[in-house]
């Protein structure tokens, strides 16, 4: 939940500002009402890790870390890999965040991005999977907030799904299975396994629009908050509504609607990011040089 102390730093004459322009299809920033503000990703940021993507939207700014380990596998899944979703936002992102154990805000976006990777299944378990029923990989997501302007869910989801598909594992050998006795050859990286690639869009509802991807002035003034997370397939694998405001049904199938329609081309976006990646210190550089 976004703390109420935030809600009472918007004046009046803002608010009137932000609806005489909603009125007539517009924002602040000069999007329409269901456009999304410019997204940069630069992958493989971080060099110690096994994946990792600095992502921009708008002025929010997110960085997902992801690291690998060996561990056991859940007893009722002996076959399948491990992977945990963890959001932490410190005081450098935003004044109303505060140090200490994760902030309930902050559990909520971790659930919302592991929900929807889990959902569409995007991360290949099976394929992480060393000795079944013995010795599998684990994968640690760590979202950090580095700057919130608003919607730092979508932001954690393009950086997360970024630093996987961008990731890596060690290659392995099994030595004595019997025994668990493996060979980790760090020099040797394989891909990390996946097979989808979901993507999110999140709606705010203030009095009666619906707009996408809301900055952090307008976080203030919503009602409510809508989250759809699609898979590659375009279905629904995903859906979180928060701030405690209602969406008529109409409004819900018309983010549904949005949300499929736009699916397609911000993964091509993504990918393409990914793609022209490099890693270490000529990521820095990318950020650096804007």
């Amino acid at each position: 939940m976004i703390p109420e102390l935030k809600r009472e730093l918007v004046s009046k004459i803002e608010r009137e500002n932000i609806l005489s322009l909603l009125k007539i299809g517009k924002r602040l920033d000069g999007r329409t009402l269901l456009e999304q503000r410019p997204l940069k990703i630069v992958p493989n940021l971080i060099e110690k890790a096994d994946g990792s993507a600095y992502v921009e939207l708008g002025k929010t700014k997110v960085l997902v870390g992801v690291k690998v380990s060996l561990a056991k596998p859940f007893p009722d899944l002996p076959d399948k890999g491990v992977f945990v979703v963890n959001a932490e936002f410190n005081p450098i992102a935003s004044p109303f965040f505060e140090l200490g154990p994760p902030s309930d805000y902050a559990v909520e976006i971790a659930r919302i991005v592991d929900r929807a990777i889990r959902s569409s299944e995007m991360i290949d378990l099976e394929e992480l999977a060393i000795i079944p029923g013995k010795l599998v990989w684990m994968l640690n997501i760590d979202i950090y907030a580095i700057d919130d302007d608003g919607n730092l869910i979508d932001a954690a989801m393009y950086g997360a799904v970024s630093a996987i598909l961008s990731g890596t594992l060690p290659k392995v050998e099994i030595i004595n299975e019997e025994k668990e006795e493996i060979e980790v050859i760090k020099e040797e990286r394989i891909p990390i396994p996946t097979r989808d690639f979901p993507v999110s869009f999140t709606f705010a509802k203030i009095e009666d629009y619906l707009i996408l991807d809301p900055t952090h002035m307008e976080e203030n003034l919503m009602s409510g908050r809508l989250t759809i997370a699609i898979n590659s397939k375009n279905n629904i694998c995903t859906i979180q509504k928060g701030e405690g405001g209602g969406f008529k049904l109409e409004d819900v199938l018309r983010a549904r609607d949005i949300a499929i329609q736009k699916a397609d081309e911000l993964r091509n976006k993504i990918a393409n990011q990914i793609a022209l990646g490099s890693r270490g210190e000529e990521s820095w550089q990318k950020i650096l040089e804007g």
